[in-house]
């Protein structure tokens, strides 16, 4: 029998740990000999110092240091990660980020960190995202301190933050340098921003805090006659609102959306968003609405030749009438349903409105009508090869039941 129970290893100083925690002092050994600063003896993972914050003095690319031995630092690094040495990769990138601060300063740090937490949050490496992410704030603390936290330091922090999937802090970096756009009054910066904060939020699933940033968005666009980057925005808050289940701002949305589509004589996007409205009302409790905006999707689809945009407004349509339990409605529906499939060709649409026709006269009783709903419905069955079981009994239950 295979025995499972955890094997250990002793440490210079007689403590014992299992293995896994073996591999940890290994790693932080090969990081801190790297240096060559702090013994093995100072291994224990409980007191490691941060290999992104050891002292450089010892390393032996100073003081000749070069952006090329840099370079080459990465590419090791790259290229011991491709060979599923993880550890060996790491210590080398984070010896090159502490080499990226003694030769640029905290913005080649920062930017240094970025690209390298997005390879570990790539590979689901959170340690070390951890580490990254901790070392970023860090940094952004002692710049705060020191008053030296200048545009250029936010614009890399908040870029490093979105590479190590950091939204909270990110966002924070970035209303701070939207509040700096504002005071230059620099409105294309401002839109920028904005735009990133926005997806921030999107990416956290904070949808209310999204729409009202796009709300702002759009508000700018309006405000220069930006028509087309209007109705990107517009798009955008519909998406969300959607998202978010919120009708009444989705329909709202939509309702502006289709306006601005009418001022640029833009007619194709129309019935769809007419068909989007009507179910929005729906989701609102409001019938009447609905059915308008289900008619009125229907015409313009129609007259625009959009025989599918036609045929869902149409089902739709039948539908709603069939949840208010207003039958006649619904048949006076699908018998115009019957017209746009058969124009369009659509044979499987077709032979689905005569098995609904069909149902309904069944429950009114009406075996005549009935009948010859479910037999229209086999015959496109059987030259269709399809659902023929399904009319042969529709039919064969009408029998049964006209005959009682």
């Amino acid at each position: 029998m295979v025995s499972h129970q955890p094997k250990f290893l002793l440490t210079s100083q007689g403590r014992v740990f299992p293995v896994v925690w073996g591999r940890v002092v290994l790693w932080t050994a090969i990081l801190l000999f790297g240096c060559g600063s702090v013994a093995l003896a100072q291994t224990d993972p409980a007191n490691a110092p941060n290999p992104l914050e050891l002292d450089v003095k010892s390393d032996p690319l100073l003081p000749a240091l070069s952006e090329e031995a840099l370079d080459q630092l990465s590419e090791r690094a790259a290229a011991e990660l491709s060979r599923e040495n993880r550890e060996g990769a790491f210590a080398l990138w984070f010896r090159e980020i502490r080499l990226r601060r003694v030769l640029g300063g905290p913005i080649e740090e920062v930017k240094a960190l970025g690209r390298v937490g997005e390879i570990a949050w790539r590979e689901n490496y959170k340690p070390e995202v951890k580490l990254i992410t901790a070392r970023l704030q860090t940094i952004q603390r002692e710049a705060q301190e020191k008053k030296t936290l200048d545009e250029p330091l936010l614009n890399a922090l908040g870029q490093a933050y979105r590479q190590v999937r950091f939204p909270g802090p990110a966002i924070v970096v970035y209303e701070q340098i939207l509040a700096n756009d504002r005071q230059r009054g620099d409105i294309v910066a401002q839109e920028e921003t904005l735009k990133t904060i926005a997806q921030l939020h999107l990416a956290w699933f904070d949808y209310p805090k999204a729409a009202a940033t796009y709300e702002e968005l759009l508000a700018l666009a309006q405000a220069r006659g930006d028509r087309f980057t209007e109705v990107t925005y517009l798009q955008e808050l519909v998406n969300i609102y959607n998202q978010a289940q919120q009708p009444q701002n989705a329909l709202r949305m939509k309702e502006r959306l289709i306006q601005t589509y009418l001022n640029q004589s833009d007619y194709t996007k129309i019935p769809g968003l007419k068909i989007a409205i009507a179910s929005d009302y729906e989701a609102l409790g409001e019938p009447d609405l609905a059915s308008q905006a289900y008619q009125e999707a229907y015409a313009q689809a129609w007259s625009l030749q959009q025989f599918a945009s036609a045929s869902e407004a149409l089902q739709k349509l039948a539908a709603l009438y069939r949840s208010y339990e207003q039958p006649e409605y619904a048949l006076q529906v699908y018998e115009t349903l019957i017209n746009v499939d058969q124009q369009s060709y659509n044979f499987y649409g077709l032979m689905n409105t005569y098995d609904q026709m069909g149902q309904l006269y069944l429950d009114q009783k009406n075996f005549g009508k009935a009948l010859e709903a479910f037999q229209q419905g086999l015959a496109l069955a059987q030259s269709l090869q399809y659902q023929e079981t399904h009319f042969a009994r529709q039919i064969q239950r009408v029998n049964q039941q006209s005959s009682q």
